[in-house]
């Protein structure tokens, strides 16, 4: 489908671009030495309500409840969580031969128990994001990801998981990584093996009896966790262990993920200087910055996809972007699909949230289309709070600063080169309308999680 074009306010940009020469003012310092606020910009009040649906209450941001997971908020499943998030023992031996034991992976090949959820969402700089791996584009875990890890930051306002959907609760999310050859490499029965070995108790405190795992099943080594090395296929193969469809094994498995879930739905990225300036702090947003702010939501019309407080409409979108072999990886991002098979595979999962495993439905499913053909080539929608905090962008990478990104939308999609039908436009970004954009987009920074949140606690 095409996306309708944004109605621009040629009076409040002009009054940027063109007004007393200020449009490129990034600071303001009065005779006293103290902050004053930027030259006034002219704002229509219909201009104004649209920023205004972009901004966080002053109350500050809390996460929605969560009707899947009724261990969402039990601080005993957060504290938990934060454990697993960082603990590499539920992994598999690493399987790529770029796994070389140098700085940028996370060991040698064959060596097991190296990849943890912290290893690609990292914590650094409070962004949870990849800046680890060679270009920090795609990830090393186990093998090369062919997608790039997103940020965590605000993750439980998404209503969908990963790049394509393929999950709609968080707590099946960990289902992805731990199975996939080229991240954990791992397998539902040594996970629910481990958790027995190492964490029984602390388990039970929060989910009640564990089952012995260990009698029911023969005890998997971390060297026979996964994979032996790479299937053909590691995309969509992955190595099933016994026990993989053992309801004991997928419930402990599912109590893992929902205690990760209850540690990441705190990592939020806060309130912005630009929801201060929407708050009457006229100091908050140099010139540069508010200019970006009206080209958002006029000329750029990038609330089409990232709207709401959050900068997402948390739906799927083709943006015409050609895949490419990333370079030293060997990795196609050629010939995505995205969405549209995800989407299928979801509506017939147990681990959906319909299925058996979640505590309740809040109709998330619904709002998929009834042809999910239409979403082939499409991806969802990621958040922008924190965005200047990520070392990359797009599901694939392909951009590596906000300045390609930003390009990207201003040139529009290439006519030909991508799966499906591409929603994207040229929008004809002058030099300083692109300048200004991205000012706008680094002013969408917080103080990010709570430092307590950022590092291992003890195992």
């Amino acid at each position: 489908m095409n996306a309708p074009r944004a109605a621009l306010c040629l009076g409040a940009l002009c009054a940027v671009a063109c007004g007393s020469g200020r449009g490129a003012s990034t600071s303001c310092v009065g005779d006293t030495g103290e902050a004053c606020a930027p030259p006034a910009i002219a704002i229509t009040p219909e201009i104004k309500a649209r920023l205004a649906t972009l901004a966080l209450p002053k109350s500050g941001p809390l996460p929605p409840a969560d009707r899947t997971n009724a261990f969402a908020d039990d601080p005993r499943a957060a504290a938990l969580g934060q454990k697993f998030f960082f603990d590499p023992r539920f992994s598999g031996p690493l399987l790529d031969e770029a796994n070389d034991g140098t700085s940028g992976t996370l060991g040698k090949r064959g060596e097991p128990g190296k990849v943890a959820c912290a290893g690609c969402h990292m914590p650094v700089n409070g962004g949870f994001v990849d800046v680890r791996s060679p270009r920090e584009q795609l990830s090393l875990g186990s093998g090369w990801t062919h997608r790039k890890a997103p940020s965590l930051l605000n993750v439980a306002q998404m209503s969908f998981l990963m790049w394509d959907g393929r999950r709609d609760t968080s707590f099946s999310q960990v289902f992805s990584p731990i199975e996939s050859p080229l991240e954990f490499n791992s397998s539902r029965l040594f996970l629910a093996q481990q958790v027995y070995r190492l964490y029984r108790g602390e388990y039970e405190q929060v989910f009640g009896p564990l089952p012995s795992l260990l009698d029911g099943f023969a005890a998997l080594a971390p060297t026979d966790a996964g994979c032996s090395e790479l299937p053909k296929d590691p995309l969509h193969e992955n190595c099933t262990k016994a026990g993989h469809d053992d309801p004991a094994v997928v419930r402990v498995v599912v109590n893992f993920g929902k205690a990760i879930s209850a540690y990441t739905r705190k990592l939020g990225c806060g309130r912005s200087r630009f929801d201060e300036w929407i708050d009457g702090d006229a100091k908050a947003l140099t010139a540069d910055e508010q200019a970006g702010a009206l080209l958002f939501v006029g000329k750029g019309a990038c609330t089409l996809c990232h709207s709401g407080p959050y900068f997402t409409d948390r739906q799927f979108h083709n943006l015409g972007l050609g895949g490419e072999v990333v370079p030293f990886t060997g990795v196609s991002t050629v010939d995505d699909p995205g969405a549209a098979p995800a989407l299928a595979e979801l509506l017939n999962d147990p681990l959906n949230s319909k299925g058996p495993y979640s505590d309740g439905y809040d109709g998330r499913l619904d709002s998929l289309p009834g042809d999910l053909s239409t979403l082939r080539g499409a991806f969802h929608t990621p958040g922008l709070r924190c965005v200047s905090r990520r070392p990359s962008f797009m599901h694939n990478a392909k951009y590596r600063s906000l300045e390609d990104m930003v390009d990207s939308f201003s040139q529009g999609s290439s006519p030909s080169g991508y799966v499906g039908t591409s929603e994207n436009f040229a929008r004809n970004f002058t030099n300083v309308e692109r300048s200004q954009l991205i000012a706008f987009l680094k002013a969408l920074d917080g103080a990010g999680p709570d430092p307590t949140l950022l590092t291992a606690p003890p195992m």
